[in-house]
């Protein structure tokens, strides 16, 4: 009885009965000094979760699934980004003011599967509720998502049935911690209208993920963010490309690459088709907050696979 009233009086004051508290694993890709990963720790503390981070010391950003199999984390060559933790530490470790905050000298999948095999069952005794990869320090939209550390986090997660959700905030966030905070804030109304509706049911449906990407905005400017159901689509503003000579190349000199050497740069591309006008990337770039679904694996539609079952009528089996 006590429990209506007590609903009943926040009503009235026009407050809501807190969501049900999730156990929550937070990562990254950008390493675990990144002021996104905190804003979010914080937030989602405040919230009432129970949070857990597992990031890597480095920036390990376009790294993708990669994962370093059955190699020996030895101590830290250098510093882990931010300077907390010192070169001569071990590898896998937590932050020495946070305690919650874990780090692994490795990519970002292997530091979600050290938040999943080793601090959730220490924490928790089982795997968490939800898995939030992010807010990433630069947009996730479109093709590049397949080098994306932020986005294979969350698809590792849900490989092994957790929910998970990716989230990538402007560049413009780094280092910031007014923004970093306003991305955590939005981050966390996701998840609260995620739940709303969940009842006792699933909080994603099994197989799935969510690639979250909010827009760029000043101080101030994530109250005015309008979110938007989105798709991958064909279209990208950045396509990474190869080139003989990266300091000729305008992105890379713009970063200040100055030495004749080769490697990975971006190719800039120009407004998008009108058959790509529902995608992420173009709706992102208008100043929505896009909300795109994954799936885990690489299974084709039913229709795809239909086609491919009457090409090779004559070689299968079955």
């Amino acid at each position: 009885m006590k429990t209506v009233h007590m609903a009943s009086g926040l009503i009235a004051l026009g407050l809501t009965a807190p969501a049900l508290a999730l156990n929550i694993l937070v990562s990254n890709d950008d390493g675990f000094a990144a002021a996104n990963v905190r804003a979010l720790y914080a937030r989602l503390k405040a919230a009432g979760h129970d949070v857990i981070v597992a990031a890597p010391c480095q920036d390990q950003s376009g790294k993708g699934a990669s994962m370093n199999f059955l190699t020996p984390l030895t101590p830290l060559a250098k510093d882990c980004r931010g300077g907390t933790v010192k070169a001569g530490a071990t590898a896998v470790g937590t932050d020495p003011a946070i305690a919650d905050i874990g780090y692994v000298d490795g990519t970002p999948v292997m530091a979600t599967m050290y938040g999943l095999d080793i601090l959730a069952q220490a924490r928790w005794g089982k795997a968490p509720d939800l898995v939030i990869s992010g807010p990433n320090e630069g947009q996730n939209l479109g093709a590049i998502v397949n080098s994306s550390g932020t986005v294979s986090n969350v698809v590792f997660a849900a490989s092994r049935g957790i929910p998970a959700i990716a989230v990538s905030a402007d560049a413009n966030t780094k280092d910031n911690a007014a923004l970093a905070d306003e991305a955590a804030a939005l981050t966390v109304k996701f998840v609260d209208a995620l739940l709303a509706k969940r009842g006792s049911g699933a909080i994603l449906p099994a197989g799935t993920a969510i690639n979250v990407n909010l827009p760029k905005f000043d101080t101030g400017g994530s109250a005015k963010v309008q979110w938007v159901f989105s798709r991958f689509g064909s279209y990208t503003a950045m396509t990474p490309k190869f080139v003989a000579d990266l300091s000729r190349d305008p992105v890379a000199s713009g970063y200040g690459i100055k030495y004749p050497y080769p490697g990975v740069t971006f190719a800039l591309n120009n407004t998008p088709s009108a058959a790509d006008a529902g995608s992420e990337s173009a709706l992102n770039a208008k100043g929505y907050a896009t909300v795109t679904t994954m799936q885990v694996g690489f299974e084709a539609r039913p229709q795809a696979q239909q086609w491919l079952r009457l090409r090779l009528k004559d070689l299968l089996s079955q």
